[in-house]
Formats: structure tokens, C-alpha cells, sequence
């Protein structure tokens, strides 16, 4: 069996924060989990973990037990004790500055604002893939920390639930084949509408829109 890849899921711990934007990444770990048959969560390295198997590679499920603002804890341990390169390591996070179930895959970059991602880099470095879930963006008048503590609304629940199981599709196909295979799960959960097609130049119908002056002169 190939090496080790482990996801972490950026979330907060607590029931009060199940189903929150903050805490989508952890659903496609659920789906995961369930999908592959893997074994059961236990305390470790400053999270739940959970043992699991893909086509010959061996996965570590991560849900940090510290808040999103302390993530790199579990990061760092991990790669430690299992002596991992930040490359064998996806982390996947919410991300308010996509929209709603758009997903971006991506081998390094930056924070980009979130505090989790933050953490992490500031212990293990910026070398490391992150699949970031969109969750749209609060509304003028909205708080943003109440944004992304609080929960979908009905109308927008179904689609991050299909955010979630496109995810983990992704995070298997990284898995397999790495990030820049992957990658094609990047984008929106739908194609957008096509752009309506002019219409047709006739003789009786000149590009300019105008209709033909009288024949003579």
C-alpha cells in the first residue's frame, strides 16, 4: 500500500457549531468516512481521527479538536509523528470570498484572510495543498463572524450539500492522481448559461441594425 495522505478539515468542535459554514469542511470527511467504511473516530494529535483506505493508499481523516484559529496544532502533530511532508497533507476550508458550492483546488498559496490557514502556515510552512469550499458572501448589513458561525438557510442547504459530495470526489481524485488532475473538480457546482447568440445578418437586415435606405438614386 503507497504512503500516507491525510485531509484535515478545518472546523470548530461542538455540537452548537454542526452544520455551520465555518465547519464545511468537515462534511466531506463525514461523507468519506462513511463511503469508505472507515474505522472509528478517535482523540489524537489535538483531533478526531479516523483510519481509512483508497486504491492502495492509506488516509488519515482529521477533524481538529482545537478551534479554527488554533488548526495547525493538529497539523504539525501530525506530519510529526507520522514524519509526512506538507505535500502528503490537503487541508479543506470554507472560503466566503467564493460563491456558494464553487470549489478551488490549489498545491500552496496563501491564507487569503483565514484564520485557520493562518495557523497552519505559521507552523508548517505554505508547501502544502488546500481545497477551499465556497460559502458566499454575508449581505451588506450582515456580521461577518455571525455569517460564518451560523447555519444555511433552507433554500442554499442543498446546494452546499452537493459543495460537500463534489469535494469529496475531489479529495479522492487528489488522493489518486494528485492536485493537478484534480483540479478538474474546480469551479461551480453548475456550468454557467450560455450567452445568447446574436442574431442572424440578412440581406434585409443590415449589421447595423438599420433598415436599407431606398434602392436609386
Amino acid at each position: 500500500m503507497d504512503g500516507l495522505r491525510i485531509i484535515l478539515g478545518i472546523g470548530n468542535p461542538g455540537a452548537q457549531y454542526q452544520g455551520t459554514r465555518h465547519n464545511i469542511g468537515w462534511e466531506p470527511l463525514d461523507r468519506l468516512h462513511h463511503r469508505l467504511g472507515a474505522g472509528p473516530w478517535s482523540k489524537k494529535w489535538h483531533a478526531e481521527v479516523s483510519q481509512a483506505a483508497w486504491k492502495d493508499h492509506r488516509l488519515l481523516l482529521v477533524k481538529p479538536s482545537t478551534f479554527v484559529n488554533a488548526s495547525g496544532e493538529a497539523a504539525q502533530a501530525i506530519l510529526a509523528f507520522h514524519k509526512a511532508a506538507p505535500t502528503d497533507l490537503l487541508v479543506v476550508v470554507d472560503d466566503l470570498n467564493l460563491p456558494l458550492g464553487d470549489l478551488r483546488l490549489r498545491a500552496d498559496g496563501s491564507a487569503g484572510g483565514h484564520n485557520g490557514l493562518r495557523d497552519i502556515e505559521a507552523r508548517i510552512g505554505t508547501g502544502y495543498p488546500r481545497l477551499r469550499m465556497g460559502i458566499g458572501r454575508p449581505r451588506p448589513d450582515q456580521d461577518q463572524i455571525g455569517f460564518v458561525l451560523g447555519r444555511f438557510a433552507p433554500d442554499e442547504r442543498p446546494d452546499a450539500d452537493l459543495c460537500a459530495a463534489k469535494a469529496a470526489d475531489a479529495i479522492l481524485a487528489w488522493v489518486e492522481t494528485g492536485v493537478q488532475v484534480a483540479c478538474r473538480y474546480n469551479g461551480p457546482l453548475r456550468p454557467a448559461p450560455p450567452k445568447p447568440r446574436p442574431a442572424p445578418v440578412t440581406p434585409d437586415t443590415p449589421a447595423s441594425g438599420h433598415p436599407p435606405g431606398p434602392a436609386g438614386g
